[in-house]
Parts: C-alpha cells; structure tokens; sequence
C-alpha cells in the first residue's frame, strides 16, 4: 500500500473540518438588496457624514467594498427601480417616468415584457421576497408577486406614511385614482392582503426582513428589502429624534432620525444573517434610489445638484457591497459602477440563465472586485431624461452633460471637478464630440416613454420622439 501524500491528508482533514465552508463555495450566494428612498450621497459615514452615525450601513463598506463612483440609471424612483430591477437601462422599454397611482391601468410600470431579477432567481431556485416600496406599477397584474417575487410586505405606491394610526385606508381601492396622497395612507399590503401594522413602518420593515431571513435560511434566497426612508413626508417617532439634540434644524433632525432607523434595519438584518451563520455566502448591497432631493434636508456633499438632475447629486448615491466568501475587505473601488450591475453579479454567481433577446446591460462586478480583471467594468454609463432632454455620459474621469432641451454640450473631468464647476467644452473639442458620438449612438437604440408620469401632464398616449 502505497504512502498516502501529507498534501491529501491535510486536504482530507480540513476537508472534514470544514464541512460548511466546501458547502458554502457550493452553494449560489443568497442576495440582499438593502435600498434607501431619496437618501444623500453624503448622508452615510463611509461617505464622511459627520451628524448621523450609520455604523450598521459602514459596517458593509468596511467589510466588503465601498464604491466611491456608484450610480444609478436614473435620478429619480421609479426608473432607477425598473433599471435595477431588470439589469437593463429602463429607457429600452420606456420606463423614463414616475408612474402615476392609476390601478386601472396595466400601462403605467414596469412592462410585463420585461424580466426581473426575482424572475431570473426564481428559475434557479431562489425563494424571493420584497419588503417596502415596489413604485412599478400598482395595477393587478404589476404587482410583485406577478413580478416573480414569492412574498411581498410593502406598498405598491411612491411613498408611504410612517405612523400606523395615518393609515387610514384599508383597500387600495379607497385610495383614489391619481391620487398620490390618498395611496400614503393604505394600510400595507402582506402578498395580496391589507394588514394593520402597529409600529413605525420602518420597523417594521426591518423585522419582516429579520422574519424572512429566518424562514429561508437553508437558502438561497433574494431579498429586496426596499425602505421607503428618508423620502417623504419627513416623519420620525421619538425614540430616533431623541438620538439628535444638537440637530437645530427641525428638517434635518427628522431626517436624520429616519435614516437612523434604517441604519438600525440594517443592523438587524445583519445580526439575523450572523445569527444564523449565513452571512459569509450572503452578497448584501446598500445603495440610495437616487440622490438627496433639495427639500427634504438631504445632503449631498461635494456633489453638484441633486435628485431630478442630470449633476452627480442626481445619480451618484452611497452604494456599498461586502460577501466575506467573495469580495476582499475594505476595498475601496473608484471605477465607475451602476446598479444595473447587480443583476449580472448574482446572475452569473448563481448561474441564474438570461434572456438573450433582453441582454443585460449590467456587468459581473466580481472580476473586477477580486483582481481577476484589472479594467474598468464599462466602457461608459448613461443617463437620459426624456422630459428635460437631459443626458449624461460618463467615460474613465470624462462626463458629458446636456442638462436641458436644445443646451449645448458641456464636458467635465471629474477627478479634477467634481462639483463640475469647470466647462471643459471650449478646451476639448474633440474629447466632447467623442462622447457626444457614444451619446448619440447610445439614444438611437431608445425609445420614448411608455405611460405618462407624475412630471408630465396627462397626453392620453405615449411621447412623441423629438
């Protein structure tokens, strides 16, 4: 018999050990998406925010990877879901608009030609969950569990009230058509039913997650776990404002105690995840909607504008990712990212497959995080704004901005800027006209918004192209 090598002995022997960690790189990773509602780039520690702690929240870039050039697809809700959601620029299927509250109608949200990432997971799977604001459409057919999503606790509008004694409407019925104030007060919706809550709606959003979690431990599962905070109306019960005396400004105080209530979601969902051991295959990602809106004490630091704008405060958000199997710790990642990268991410991870006649605009981020692949992950990202007839392409430190219909073109270099203060267009001619080439190319293969929106009056129709 022949000597077995000490190289095979020893594998053998951790091998046995270790039982749970050969399980883990085994398995496809469960997915948290943790997503804020209008929260400023500046407005988490990792991104140097001094008057409200979010150690929960910075616990995930410290652990994993800060991105400090993350984006979203568009700079205001509902768009920027339906891109995530569906790891395509949402201006190929005309989703460029807030959708009104309209019940009756199937039009208006995310269209039902479109694949999501609860689909996508759903077929490899995965148990997948929405907990808090959907804004895809509130039409029966457009619901999340029409949507692949096996479990919703949340409401299907724009925002919400906080406090369980202003939800006053029991059946979404009650809430008039095209009535956005009438939809804050519906009582929230367990899958297909209203349940009258009793806590701070952001609690209780964090402990449906924990709950969820809980449930799906032996994995793998999804959850999108969409807080409607700090969007408005501006609301935070005491026990949060208490946490801010030296905060004079009563606006910015209520802010401040609502995206600490969120840093406490998080912070329990993250025990919950290390409670149950599950946290080294767990991909958990933290990223705002979009930027802080000027009317809600929102803050977005060195940034230029902010939520509705073309600017960086507009699509730049506080976006952060940690996976212990996976992503080194403390990294910090500065080529440009955008949240349609998530779904590539988890797609490839799970080998989840992907409709080739829908191809994802996203990218697997996972090389790049890891060394495998030392470029940048996008050739350039892409903003358009259909009713400003806004747009924005950013390439390497270079950003184009067209920030209003018939302005001209005006070029940036972000590293040296990034306020965009300095107007580069006169002294780079040509550096402009090439991005404004990959702009036009880009726009060719668009097309116009497919239902009416808050920002736009009623047409009886979709936009005309101009």
């Amino acid at each position: 018999m022949k000597p077995i090598p000490v190289t095979c002995l020893l594998a053998a022997i951790f091998g046995w050990l270790s039982p749970v960690q050969g399980a883990s790189r085994e398995r496809p990773p469960n997915l948290i998406v943790i997503m804020t509602d209008d929260q400023g780039y500046a407005d988490v520690g990792f991104n140097g925010c001094k008057d409200i702690p979010t150690p929960n929240i910075d616990s995930i870039a410290s652990n994993g990877v800060k991105f400090t050039d993350g984006y979203v697809s568009y700079a205001v809700c509902s768009p920027s879901r339906a891109g995530f959601l569906t790891g395509r620029y949402q201006q190929r299927f005309g989703h460029e608009r807030n959708p009104r509250w309209a019940p009756e109608n199937r039009e208006c949200g995310l269209p039902l030609s479109e694949s999501t990432l609860a689909d996508t997971l759903g077929k490899v799977g995965y148990k997948t969950g929405l907990i808090g604001k959907w804004h895809l459409g509130c039409h029966p057919d457009l619901h999340p569990l029409k949507r692949g999503f096996n479990e919703f606790f949340g409401h299907l509008g724009g925002g919400h009230r906080y406090f369980p004694e202003e939800l006053t409407l029991q059946h979404t019925e009650q809430a008039k058509s095209s009535s956005e104030s009438d939809s804050y007060k519906l009582w929230i919706m367990r899958d297909q039913t209203p349940v009258k809550t009793t806590k701070y709606l952001t609690d209780e959003f964090s402990d449906e997650a924990s709950r969820f979690i809980k449930r799906h431990k032996a994995g793998p599962f999804f959850l999108y776990l969409a807080y409607n905070a700090p969007h408005s109306p501006l609301q935070a019960s005491e026990k949060y404002l208490a946490r801010f005396p030296d905060i004079k400004n009563e606006k910015r105080r209520t802010y401040a105690a609502m995206v600490s209530a969120v840093d406490d979601g998080v912070g329990q969902v993250l025990s919950k995840l290390r409670e149950l051991g599950i946290d080294k295959n767990t991909m958990v990602v933290f990223l705002s909607d979009n930027g802080g809106p000027p009317d809600n004490a929102s803050n977005n630091g060195p940034l230029r504008g902010g939520k509705g704008s073309p600017w960086e405060g507009g699509i730049r958000v506080p976006f952060a990712a940690q996976w212990p199997d996976q992503i080194p710790k403390g990294l910090v990642y500065r080529n440009p990212v955008i949240s349609l990268d998530i779904f590539a991410t988890i797609a490839a991870q799970a080998k989840a497959p992907v409709d080739a006649a829908r191809p994802l605009d996203g990218v697997n981020l996972i090389p790049y995080l890891t060394g495998v692949n030392s470029g940048a992950p996008h050739d350039a990202i892409y903003l358009r704004m259909f009713d400003k007839g806004a747009y924005v392409v950013r390439r390497c430190v270079q950003k184009l901005v067209i920030d209003a219909k018939d302005s001209a073109p005006q070029l940036y270099n972000l590293k040296e800027d990034l306020g965009e203060t300095k107007n580069l267009a006169s002294s780079a001619a040509s550096e402009l006209e090439a991005l404004d080439q990959k702009r036009l190319s880009w726009n060719a293969q668009l097309v116009p918004p497919a239902f009416e929106g808050l920002e736009t009056k009623k047409t009886g129709g979709k936009a005309k192209v101009k």
